[in-house]
């Protein structure tokens, strides 16, 4: 009890101290900002966010004679709080300094509960995420099924990515055979690729082309590597990029958004290795699982769990093979995890 409240203790006073430094580093954003729009401000144009540090972010410009150049730039007060991936209008200022001065719509928006259990925005206007996984570590049904709830629940579509295909042997072969089935029976799109060896790049690369994509999956599975050969030209900045180190250490910093050489971009940020679904109801779920959709509000009785009820379309459908046992039990597991009020 008393580590705990010392734990405690330790954490407010962090707390405030990064609280009181944040407020310290706000007021002199301000104070740069007021002498920047004193100054000469050029004309109003498109950017887009690739890098978010706070207070500061870094923008792409799009269109003009700066098209393509890198500027730092400061964000006005009135402003909500940006995130890579966000298209914005800015003003370019003195010394490449520009100043944020209105935020375009989102299509679409990646959040994710922090520590705290706040909703966080990581990512905005992503349209393609591909959930990475491979025969080592061994998959888990479960989370590549929360990371479909979670791009179901963000509109956004989902890729599966099995990475590492040159691992598949005789004795991981047929469950994971039976893996990639359920999947594929389901209409996902699905890719096998070796990052090490080349095989299918060409066909991700081409998949990718045209998306802003982020990639998802457990440590170990190999996103670096993806990231590597899909990105040649950014091999000076690796250690931005990867999620993990050889040591297993989480080495992004920032959210940063990288150009694929044939077209698309790639956001990768800290802490999107997984998401968690406190935020999500049993309705978002229910979604999230697309071969359920037609089944629910057939059961028999109008509040049936789904569990052992007489007259549950789902067990009915379990039985009949209509739905794997495989995505019964992460739809369970899922629904075990919410929050009660989600019910």
């Amino acid at each position: 009890m008393a580590k705990r409240q010392l734990n405690r203790r330790q954490n407010w006073r962090i707390e405030k101290i990064q609280g009181e430094r944040a407020a310290r580093a706000a007021k002199r954003e301000q104070q740069t900002l007021k002498e920047l729009e004193g100054g000469d401000l050029g004309p109003e144009q498109l950017g887009l966010v690739i890098a978010h540090f706070g207070v500061q972010v870094e923008v792409e410009a799009q269109d003009g004679d700066s098209a393509g150049q890198v500027f730092r730039c400061h964000l006005r007060a009135n402003l909500p709080a940006l995130v890579t991936g966000d298209r914005v209008v800015w003003r370019a200022g003195n010394q490449g300094i520009g100043v944020i001065v209105a935020q375009m719509p989102r299509s679409t928006e990646l959040r994710r509960p922090n520590n705290h259990g706040q909703l966080k925005p990581v990512a905005a206007n992503v349209d393609l995420i591909v959930i990475v996984f491979a025969p080592a570590p061994e998959p888990h049904p479960n989370l590549i099924d929360r990371y479909l709830v979670a791009a179901e629940h963000a509109g956004i579509r989902p890729l599966l990515l099995l990475n590492k295909a040159d691992l598949i042997d005789e004795d991981n072969g047929p469950a994971l055979n039976a893996l990639l089935e359920v999947y594929r029976d389901l209409g996902y799109p699905l890719l096998e690729v070796s990052a090490h060896h080349g095989d299918g790049m060409q066909r991700l690369q081409a998949m990718l082309a045209g998306h802003i994509s982020v990639f998802v999956g457990q440590s170990g599975v190999g996103k670096s590597s993806l990231v590597n050969s899909l990105l040649p030209q950014a091999q000076t900045r690796v250690g931005d990029l990867s999620e993990w180190s050889g040591q297993g250490t989480h080495t992004t910093t920032t959210a940063r958004l990288y150009h694929f050489p044939n077209g698309g971009n790639l956001i990768d940020s800290p802490g999107i290795r997984e998401f968690g679904l406190v935020h999500v109801s049993r309705h978002d779920v229910e979604e999230g699982f697309i071969e359920f959709r037609d089944l629910f509000g057939t059961c028999r009785f109008r509040d049936c769990k789904h569990d052992r009820e007489p007259g549950c379309a789902l067990l009915m459908a379990l039985e009949d093979g209509r739905i794997k046992p495989q995505r019964m039990h992460s739809y369970r597991s899922i629904i075990a995890s919410l929050p009660e009020d989600s019910y």
